[in-house]
C-alpha cells in the first residue's frame, strides 16, 4: 500500500453513483485523507455538477474537489469552482461535449480518444482506477463493489468490464463485509450464489431505490457499514425504499402509457408531480412496450422546470440527438441509450416535435422489435447439467448477453397467474420431449394470448430453480410466437366483463341476430355487426351468439380466415336444453284430456312442481299441440280438441325450430372444446 496522502487540508467528493462514491472514500480514508462526500440530490440539484454545492464546499474549508461518475458536462460549473480557488479532478465516463470543463485533471477512458485501450468503462470503474493508482497496488477488496456498479450501470460487460465483474462476484461470493451479509439476508439471497443476475435484479434495485426517492448518502452509510447492525438497519430502509419504488413506478407508468400517441416515433411524456428518481424506469418500461425511443419528464410548475429521463433503442443515438437541441434542453447529459436532462417546461412540446423530425430517419425495420434466436432447443435437451455447463460461460450482461432460447412448437398444459397483483405468470410447457417448468414475471398479458392444445414457441432464458435441495430447470419467458390460429373458448361466463378485458383491440364483434345485437350493445361499447356486415378481414372474430345457421357460420370463417376466435355463443335462458321426450308429451295431453279445460296461467306453476318440469317446457309443449290443432286456446284455458287429425310432432313449426337450436347448441355451445376447435379446424 502507498504511503498516507500528504492532504493537510480538505478534500471534497461531489459524486453519483453510491458504488463509486464508496470505492473513492473507502480508498481516500484508509489512505489518511481529510475528505468527505456528498452526492447531488437529483430534485433539488439536478444532474451533473451544481454550481451551489461547490459554493458551500468552498465555504466548508475544502480546497481540493473530485467529481466522480459526473462532471464532464460542468464546463460553467467547474469555472465556478475555479474562480473560488478550489483545485478540481473530475473522474466521469458520460459523453464528453465538444468543450471541455477547464479542470486540474480529467480522469475519462476515452479523453483523449484512443489513448486508454478500453473506453467503456462504468463510473464506478473509472473510480477504481484512481482508487489503484492512490493505492499503488490492485484493491481487491473493492472489486466487489466494482462489480455491482458495473452491472448496474449496464455498460458493455465486455473486456476489462467483465473481468472486473468476474473477480469481484467471486469476491461477494466470500466476502466478510456487513453490507453484502445484509443485502444477501434481506434478499433470502446465498451469498455462495451470487452472479451478475443477482446483482443486477436483486442487489442494484434495492441500493438505487433510496436515491430514486430521496436522498442518495444513506446508500453509501449502508456499504460503509461498520457494523452488522448498522448494515442490517440499512438494508431494511433499502428494501423499504424499493417496495415505495415499485408503487410509484407502477402509477407513473400507467399515467404515461395513457399519454402515448401512436405516431410518435419518439415519446415524449410529463407529467405534473412525477417522481423524478424513477421516471427513468417507467422510460424503460415504455420502451419496452412500445419500441420507440422514450422521454419521461416530471413537471415542477413552481420552479417552472420539467426533469426527467430517456431510455433508446438501436439506430437512435440519444446524446447526440439531444445535443442538435440545447437551445431547447440547456442541461443533459448521458450515453447513446440512456440520458438525464432539465428543460423549461414551455420547451416540453417543442423537444417532442425536434426529436420526431430528427427520428424521420429510423426506419421501420429499426422500429420494430426483433428477437435473436441463439439456440433453438427442444425440450429433451434441457438439463440441469447442461445449464450449468453454460452458466461457466458468465458474468453476462451487455454486448455480451446470455443466449436467448427458443423452444418451437410446444403445447401449454397448465398456465396460472400468480404473484401479488398477479402480474406474473406460471405455466407448464409439453412435447414428445418431455415437460418443463417456465415463468414470466410481469408477463401476466400473455395469458389472454395462450391457448390450450395450440403449438406455441416461446423465447426465452434457461435457469435452475432450487428448491428444498432439489434442482429442477425452469424456463425463463421472454417473448412468444403463434403460428396457427386459436380458439379462445369464453361460452357460458355471462359476465361480459370477465372476459371483455381481454379481447385485442381492432376485433370484429359479430351477433347473428338483431335482440343480440342489441343485447350486447349495452356492455360492449364498440360496433357490432351483423353477419351480412362483416365487410374487411376480420384478423380476431368475436362470435356472440349461436349463428342461425351453421353454414352461414362456416362461409364467414372459411372466407376471412381470422387469426383468432373468441367464442362466447350467448343464448337466451329457456329454461330446458332437451327437447321433452315422446312420454313427456303422452302424459301431458292425457292430462289435458281428462278435463274439460285447464287454466294453463293459473295452474301452470304447481303442474311445473308436480312433474319437475319448467315452466317453459310446458308452454312449449301447449304450444306445439295448438299448432298441431290438438287443442285450443281461450284466455289462457286450453281445451283438448278431440277429433283432431292425427300428425307427428315433427310437423309442428315449434317443435322443428327448437330442434334445429338444440342442434345448432349441441354443435356450438355444448360441444367439448376440443370437437369445437375441429369444427372451426376444418374450414380454416
Amino acid at each position: 500500500m502507498g504511503e498516507k496522502l500528504e492532504i493537510t487540508s480538505k478534500a471534497y467528493l461531489s459524486l453519483y453513483g453510491i458504488t463509486s462514491t464508496t470505492v473513492l472514500m473507502t480508498a481516500l480514508l484508509d489512505l489518511g485523507a481529510n475528505v468527505d462526500y456528498v452526492i447531488p440530490n437529483r430534485f433539488t440539484h439536478g444532474y451533473g455538477p451544481n454550481a451551489e454545492l461547490f459554493r458551500q464546499a468552498h465555504e466548508d474549508g475544502v480546497d481540493l474537489l473530485i467529481t466522480v461518475d459526473n462532471g464532464i458536462s460542468g464546463v460553467e460549473q467547474v469555472k465556478v469552482a475555479r474562480e473560488l480557488g478550489l483545485a478540481v479532478i473530475i473522474t466521469d465516463h458520460h459523453e464528453p461535449g465538444d468543450i471541455l470543463p477547464d479542470a486540474d485533471v480529467i480522469v475519462h477512458p476515452r479523453i483523449p480518444l484512443g489513448h486508454y485501450p478500453f473506453g467503456e468503462l462504468a463510473g464506478v470503474g473509472v473510480a477504481f482506477k484512481l482508487a489503484y493508482a492512490l493505492y499503488e497496488e490492485f484493491p481487491a477488496h473493492l472489486v466487489g463493489l466494482v462489480a455491482l456498479g458495473t452491472v448496474a450501470d449496464l455498460v458493455p460487460l465486455v473486456d476489462e468490464n467483465r473481468w472486473l465483474v468476474q473477480q469481484g462476484i467471486k469476491q461477494l461470493q466470500h466476502s466478510s463485509s456487513y453490507w453484502i451479509k445484509a443485502l444477501c439476508e434481506v434478499t433470502a439471497t446465498a451469498q455462495s450464489t451470487i452472479n451478475e443476475e443477482k446483482l443486477a435484479f436483486y442487489f442494484a434495485p434495492r441500493l438505487n431505490a433510496v436515491g430514486r426517492l430521496q436522498d442518495a448518502a444513506p446508500g453509501v452509510d449502508f456499504l460503509l457499514s461498520e457494523t452488522m447492525e448498522q448494515a442490517t438497519h440499512g438494508a431494511t430502509l433499502l428494501e423499504t425504499c424499493n417496495k415505495e419504488r415499485k408503487k410509484i413506478v407502477d402509477t407513473i407508468t400507467e399515467q404515461a402509457i395513457a399519454q402515448v400517441a401512436a405516431t410518435d416515433r419518439v415519446i415524449v411524456v410529463a407529467g405534473e408531480g412525477w417522481n423524478a428518481g424513477v421516471v427513468g424506469i417507467v422510460a424503460s418500461r415504455i420502451v419496452e412496450r412500445f419500441y420507440r425511443p422514450t422521454i419521461v419528464l416530471g413537471i415542477d410548475k413552481d420552479k417552472g422546470i420539467a426533469k426527467g429521463s430517456a431510455r433508446s433503442i438501436e439506430g437512435f443515438h440519444l446524446y447526440n440527438e439531444l445535443a442538435k437541441n440545447k437551445a431547447i434542453v440547456p442541461h443533459f447529459g448521458g450515453h447513446p441509450m440512456a440520458a438525464g436532462m432539465t428543460l423549461p417546461i414551455e420547451n416540453v412540446d417543442a423537444l417532442r416535435q425536434a426529436l420526431n423530425e430528427q427520428a424521420t430517419t429510423l426506419t421501420v425495420e429499426q422500429l420494430t422489435p426483433t428477437v435473436a434466436i441463439d439456440v433453438a432447443l427442444t425440450l429433451d435437451e434441457i438439463s440441469v447439467e447442461a445449464i450449468e455447463e453454460v452458466a461457466k460461460l458468465g458474468p453476462f450482461g451487455t454486448d455480451f448477453p446470455k443466449p436467448l432460447y427458443a423452444l418451437e412448437g410446444v403445447e401449454v398444459k397448465e398456465m396460472r397467474k400468480i404473484g401479488a397483483n398477479q402480474q406474473h405468470l406460471k405455466l407448464t410447457l409439453a412435447s414428445e420431449g418431455g415437460v418443463l417448468d417456465a415463468i414470466g414475471f410481469n408477463e401476466a398479458d400473455m395469458y389472454d394470448a395462450i391457448t390450450y392444445g395450440t403449438p406455441i414457441s416461446f423465447a426465452g432464458d434457461l435457469q435452475i430453480n432450487e428448491w428444498q435441495g432439489k434442482k429442477k430447470p425452469q424456463f425463463l419467458l421472454r417473448d412468444m410466437q403463434v403460428n396457427t390460429w386459436q380458439l379462445f373458448d369464453v361460452r357460458g361466463i355471462r359476465q361480459v366483463g370477465r372476459w371483455l378485458s381481454s379481447i385485442p383491440a381492432g376485433a370484429a364483434y359479430i351477433a347473428f341476430t338483431e335482440v343480440t345485437r342489441q343485447y350486447f350493445s349495452t356492455f360492449i361499447n364498440k360496433p357490432i355487426y351483423l353477419i351480412d356486415e362483416v365487410q374487411a378481414p376480420a384478423i380476431d372474430m368475436v362470435l356472440l351468439d349461436v349463428p342461425t345457421d351453421a353454414n352461414v357460420l362456416s362461409e364467414l370463417v372459411s372466407s376471412h380466415k381470422p387469426q383468432r376466435i373468441y367464442a362466447h355463443f350467448h343464448t337466451e335462458a329457456n329454461g330446458f336444453s332437451r327437447l321433452p321426450t315422446r312420454e313427456d308429451f303422452g302424459w301431458y295431453y292425457k292430462f289435458l284430456a281428462k278435463r274439460p279445460a285447464f287454466a294453463l296461467q293459473q295452474h301452470i306453476e304447481q303442474l311445473a312442481a308436480h312433474k319437475g318440469w319448467a315452466v317453459t317446457t310446458i308452454k312449449f309443449m301447449t304450444r306445439v299441440f295448438f299448432e298441431l290443432g290438438f287443442v285450443k286456446i281461450d284466455n289462457e284455458r286450453i281445451t283438448v280438441v278431440l277429433d283432431a287429425p292425427k300428425a307427428p310432432l315433427e310437423s309442428a313449426p315449434s317443435y322443428q325450430q327448437r330442434s334445429a337450436e338444440l342442434m345448432l347448441a349441441k354443435q356450438f355451445v355444448y360441444a367439448p372444446y376440443a370437437q369445437l376447435k375441429q369444427w372451426f379446424d376444418e374450414r380454416l
